[in-house]
């Protein structure tokens, strides 16, 4: 490749490390949030939020930012991507302030939905602005390093987030997130060219407010049945209605001249292949980091700061493969690459069901340096195929529904994990709480925190309940670890049927036959 011949920006690996910046403050958010579950379910030195309160903690985040991916993504390549990005940051700083000074689980659940806004803001216009400013054979690489940079802050969140709770209050947690986005800002204004598409699409604000609507309403449903239980109608009215909803908004979105999200593009398998198997991952491995945190905490004893520092195997894995999978693309192809990667991933999940309160912790360390591996070689493949198969000026488009798909499926498996976590936790323990105090019995049913905290006012009765408390948690844990390795098996077999090979020719040769295709529905 001769200089003259590459149409990427001068300064294009400089603003890449700008928008790492940018996607650190998001994706360390959710991240940090998970060695604070614990504390914040402390009525002492946290919250005292319950089970589906702390899954709500979480998922309010990540509802408000999927159902308004799609409309800030048309909107930042109307109004310009470089000033979204600032705004972005901007409320998501204001958020973090709101979040740390919460009194009480539902102030956080309302401030970190506000987060949710300026995440939204923030993480669309980043794969738009790569897109933009690098040449098309540079961009499997940039994307490498910007799937790098979430896997680093995937691990990097709950040791910062540990070390923070060992010496301060558990809204430092938040807190932290504003001198990066001042850091942000500053370097956003400074380094990032503006950019816009120049036939930007119209807001489809229907489709926006019956996305959020099903969604909020099917992951309630879930969350609160796996709570209180599914037999009551309520929970099931909010399930089936969230799904009426979804479906009316696919309706919408197949009848509207301008979609918030192009179901039409699903029509093509090299991108609606690695979108799904994007969101299926996301849907096991969110899933799992909710229990681990409760795991290493309660059953293992580990500190916050401990249990941020047996993520670095993940954090090392990432580091090392996601960077490098781009050339292992070249060289093997998107589809041989993937199917590793979700090999490795199902079994590091799967394996989990063999984990219990007495199992060497090395073993743990060596499940989640195999799932980093795994992801590491999933994500950049997947996005780089998502991203070329539309125009460089509808590079929000992808970059949306790459990152909706990724939310929402998280969100979906914190709900649907965390609610067979919970239900199967409460029928375990249930023989173990007959004959204790009506208090000790309501707070030690509702999770393995509450059991804990009742232990703590039993006395000599304490160690017992710890003990039904711990075998119920891991007996639960492993019910949820299997179905998460399904879950990430089944992309094994979407992988070998619709993801595209090595090509036979350059790496960018196939890109025209896709982009008519696509450019009059996105």
């Amino acid at each position: 490749m001769e200089p003259h011949e590459n149409t990427g920006h001068p300064r294009r690996w400089a603003i890449l490390g700008v928008l790492v910046i940018s996607l650190l403050v998001v994706v360390l958010d959710n991240t940090i949030l998970n060695v604070a579950l614990r504390t914040l379910a402390d009525p002492v030195h946290g919250l005292g939020a319950s089970q589906g309160e702390l899954e709500w903690a979480i998922n309010s985040y990540t509802l408000v930012f999927a159902g308004l991916l799609f409309t800030f993504g048309v909107l930042g390549d109307r109004a310009g991507r470089k000033r979204f990005l600032v705004a972005g940051l901007v409320v998501f700083g204001l958020a973090s302030l709101l979040s740390a000074y919460a009194q009480s689980p539902a102030q956080l659940i309302g401030a970190r939905a506000l987060m949710g806004v300026g995440g939204a803001a923030i993480m669309p216009v980043t794969l738009s602005i790569i897109s933009n400013v690098f040449d098309p054979r540079e961009r499997g690489r940039a994307i490498g390093v910007w799937a790098g940079a979430v896997g680093l802050a995937v691990a990097i969140g709950p040791i910062l987030g540990g070390a923070l709770l060992e010496h301060y209050w558990w809204g430092s947690v938040f807190l932290i997130n504003v001198p990066v986005v001042v850091i942000g800002v500053v370097l956003v204004a400074v380094l990032v060219p503006e950019s816009r598409d120049p036939n930007p699409g119209r807001v489809d604000l229907l489709g926006v407010l019956l996305s959020v609507v099903g969604l909020v309403a099917l992951t309630y449903g879930i969350i609160d049945g796996g709570e209180h239980g599914f037999d009551r109608p309520l929970v099931w009215a909010s399930i089936v209605g969230g799904l009426a909803v979804l479906g009316w908004f696919i309706s919408h979105e197949l009848r509207s001249a301008h979609p918030s999200l192009d179901v039409r593009l699903f029509r093509v398998p090299r991108f609606a292949a690695p979108v799904a198997l994007v969101g299926l991952v996301f849907f096991a491995a969110m899933g799992v980091m909710f229990f681990n945190a409760f795991y290493l905490q309660l059953v293992r004893g580990y500190s916050p700061l401990e249990t941020g520092l047996l993520f670095l195997p993940f954090a090392a894995a990432q580091l090392f493969f996601a960077p490098q999978s781009a050339a292992m693309v070249r060289r093997f192809g998107g589809r041989a690459v993937a199917v590793v990667g979700l090999v490795l991933t199902a079994v590091a999940l799967g394996a989990f069901v063999f984990v219990d309160e007495v199992t060497p912790i090395w073993v743990v360390l060596v499940l989640t340096f195999i799932q980093g591996t795994g992801m590491a070689n999933i994500m950049p493949p997947a996005t780089e195929s998502i991203m070329s198969a539309l125009p460089r000026e509808k590079a929000g488009v992808g970059s949306a529904v790459s990152n909706t798909v990724r939310q929402v499926a998280g969100a979906l498996g914190v709900a649907v994990l965390g609610s067979v976590l919970s239900a199967v936790y409460r029928e375990d323990i249930a023989s173990a709480l007959a004959g204790l105090p009506a208090p000790a019995r309501d707070a030690a049913d509702e999770s393995i925190s509450g059991a804990y905290a009742a232990a703590a006012q039993l006395g000599p009765a304490a160690p017992k309940l710890i003990a039904s408390a711990n075998d119920s948690f891991v007996a639960a844990m492993h019910w949820a670890a299997g179905l998460s390795a399904v879950v990430a098996a089944l992309g094994i077999l979407i992988a070998l049927r619709w993801m595209p090979g090595r090509p036979a020719a350059g790496p960018t040769e196939a890109r025209p036959a896709v982009e008519p295709e696509l450019a009059g529905t996105a």
